[in-house]
């Protein structure tokens, strides 16, 4: 079934980067919006690719991989009303990590010379973006503390119960990247993290079909990353 087309300017008006700019604002940008229908798998961008301007999900998911020597490791993942290519838009350098469909998606390009003249006209907006960009650097440094912290174990248990989207019961996690990638994210060798992945599943707390998780219980998976001493732990 088709989605329901939505038009740039009321979109844009409920993302929170965007939401509290007024009405001729928002029209500017809405205009030199760009919509893209991207496939799963397909990119929105590639490593080295010289910044056009930034992008806004509108539904799906975008995954950043940073790729070298023939691996890849998962660096975050974009969901629906998220922003992503502010950084290198402003540094005007090129991109250093490859932004793909983790599912069949559809995203707003705005390009930088429409986000530079905002910027330049309503402080408003600079501050949201500055705003924005601060809280990524945040969210970034808590991120890099919970995988600095605890044993390969309880940092796998600490993503898929924050992934879950439920504090108990039964979910769903659908890793947005290959085994590796997502492996590589925690500090963990893939070997380690498929390992830990089975121990959780003879442990009843999980079924694992591929890149879906189905987590039997979100409650019970939580209080058990201490419940066994992981002699890996620390492990990359």
């Amino acid at each position: 079934m088709p989605r329901p087309a939505i038009s740039p300017h009321v979109f844009l008006s409920a993302v929170p980067l965007f939401k509290a700019l007024d009405s001729a604002s928002l029209s500017r940008l809405a205009a030199a919006a760009t919509r893209r229908s991207i496939k799963r798998g397909e990119r929105v961008f590639s490593k080295g690719d010289v910044p056009t301007g930034m992008y806004v999900v509108v539904y799906g998911e975008i995954r950043l991989l940073a790729r070298s020597a023939g691996r890849e490791r998962l660096t975050g993942v974009v969901r629906p009303g998220r922003s992503f290519g502010e950084p290198v838009m402003f540094l005007e350098r090129p991109a250093v990590v490859d932004a793909e469909a983790a599912t069949d998606a559809l995203v707003l390009h705005v390009p930088r010379e429409a986000v530079f003249d905002e910027i330049e006209r309503n402080p408003v907006f600079a501050r949201r973006m500055i705003a924005g960009l601060s809280l990524r650097i945040e969210t970034m440094v808590q991120e890099a503390e919970r995988q600095a912290m605890g044993s390969g174990r309880a940092r796998l248990i600490d993503y898929l119960v924050r992934h879950a989207g439920s504090d108990s019961g039964a979910a769903l996690v659908q890793l947005p990247a290959a085994k590796a990638a997502v492996a590589s994210h925690l500090h963990l060798t893939p070997e380690h993290f498929s390992r830990i992945l089975h121990e959780l599943a003879d442990d009843g707390l999980l079924e694992v079909k591929g890149r879906r998780i189905e987590v039997l219980d979100v409650q019970r998976l939580a209080g058990a990353a201490a419940a066994r001493r992981d002699p890996e732990a620390g492990q990359t």
